[in-house]
């Protein structure tokens, strides 16, 4: 009960000083109506009380309502000004700003799915983002444009912001005739801001900014790169989308994947975001797409050597066919490692749920199998130092695989031993705002 109080605290100790000034302001006047026939107070006492509590109430009512308006101008909440409404606007948001400081390496669907789960928790997030994609409406416009690929940080925007359905809509909107056919709505907004700014790391922070987002979105460099993979069977595959295509079609697995030009550097804010983070995240995401380009950033595994914070892999759920096929949680684990250090992963998160038979047989025909902790993946796991963690992490929408993203939240958030005892506080907010 007293922490659930110290979150209120910060508003009622202006609202408080408020009431002292008013108390002051009262009894300096009072004497005026008592003496109206006086010209001169002599008692210069009743005078200064009047100065201060003006100045005290002026002071205290300007806090409060700059607590107030920051919140209702960032739309993060429904404008209600009910007694039990405001405090839980004030409450939550107080409870998001104290979260822990969250690093996010990855891509794709997975990190979008991750971070509409941990907002929930902290708007203390950064997702660093791979810019390596060339397929899709991302592709055209990388093309055509010059521009970094904007798809997979569209969707990690669209996750961190609290956008009303109708915006949320025309973001996610995909064109279906002429020659933008196939084409977001979103990447345009971003390709639009990059033209403006003539700078892509600012038109990022400008979509952020009109989009109200809780965290920061951040590519994982500025640099036009390219991404390769070779092959085991010798033969090198240029592309991030031709990379599972060609795979797959030639049947051999990934040797290791690489960057050109090689020497490609970090946002300065990225490494800031990881020296003070309180814990980062690799995945989920496609293993050699996502994940580990990030990873070859100049500078980006040194940081992570060097950070106190706890390094979390998160397995996927599913293979990826082309990518991954018939990787345990050990082969992940082990291309990640080959292609940074040894010293960048301390848990790893795995799914032990089992899916319905009729979704195992619809990802089996896809070519598309779970990703499993076998005997042999724990042993390499202990040999190793890195700590397994293990839950049912399915949730399957319109028959399609995804973590449960409210459950890992959970436990990404309980890894931080001096947030875990905020959990129930939160929840229990979380509940009472629920009801408002």
């Amino acid at each position: 009960m007293k922490k659930i109080y110290s979150i209120k605290s910060g508003i009622k100790r202006w609202v408080i000083l408020c009431i002292i000034g008013v108390i002051l302001l009262s009894l300096g006047i009072s004497p005026i109506y008592k003496y109206m026939d006086l010209i001169i107070i002599n008692n210069y006492m009743y005078i200064i009380m009047v100065i201060f509590g003006v100045a005290i109430t002026f002071f205290a009512l300007r806090r409060v309502l700059t607590i107030i308006l920051t919140i209702v101008n960032q739309h993060k909440y429904e404008v209600d000004i009910s007694r039990n409404s405001v405090t839980g606007m004030l409450n939550k948001k107080k409870i998001l700003d104290k979260g822990p400081r969250v690093v996010i390496l990855g891509g794709g669907t997975g990190l979008s799915v991750l971070l509409r789960g941990l907002k929930n928790h902290t708007s203390n997030i950064t997702a660093v983002v791979t810019v390596a994609d060339d397929g899709g409406g991302s592709g055209v416009l990388r093309s055509d444009l010059g521009m970094l690929p904007p798809g997979d940080i569209r969707s990690c925007i669209l996750a961190l912001a609290d956008t009303e359905p109708t915006m949320e809509k025309l973001i996610q909107y995909r064109f279906t005739e002429g020659d933008l056919k196939g084409q977001s709505f979103g990447n345009l907004f971003i390709a639009a801001m990059n033209g403006i700014y003539d700078n892509f790391e600012l038109a990022i922070k400008e979509m952020s900014n009109v989009l109200a987002v809780s965290g920061k979105v951040l590519p994982m460099t500025l640099e036009d790169v390219t991404l390769f993979a070779k092959l085991k069977n010798g033969k090198t595959v240029k592309g991030e989308s031709n990379i599972p295509l060609i795979n797959g079609k030639v049947n051999s697995e990934i040797d290791y994947v690489f960057l050109k030009p090689e020497e490609s550097f970090p946002l300065e804010e990225t490494i800031e975001e990881i020296k003070r983070a309180d814990i980062i995240l690799l995945g989920p995401g496609s293993l050699y797409t996502s994940v580990i380009p990030n990873l070859m950033i100049k500078g980006i595994v040194e940081e992570l050597e060097k950070s106190s914070a706890d390094k979390v892999y998160i397995a996927n759920v599913m293979t990826q066919p082309g990518e991954t096929d018939n990787y345990s949680v050990k082969d992940h684990i082990s291309a990640i490692l080959k292609h940074s250090s040894e010293d960048i992963i301390d848990h790893v998160i795995v799914n032990n749920e089992k899916l319905p038979l009729e979704i195992f047989e619809k990802y089996s025909f896809d070519g598309s199998e779970p990703v499993l902790l076998t005997k042999e993946d724990e042993k390499f796991l202990k040999a190793n130092n890195i700590n397994i963690i293990e839950d049912n992490l399915i949730d399957i929408k319109n028959e399609y695989i995804r973590h449960d993203t409210v459950e890992l939240s959970r436990i990404i958030v309980e890894l931080v031993p001096k947030y875990k005892s905020k959990i129930l506080n939160f929840l229990i907010s979380k509940r009472d705002i629920s009801k408002n």
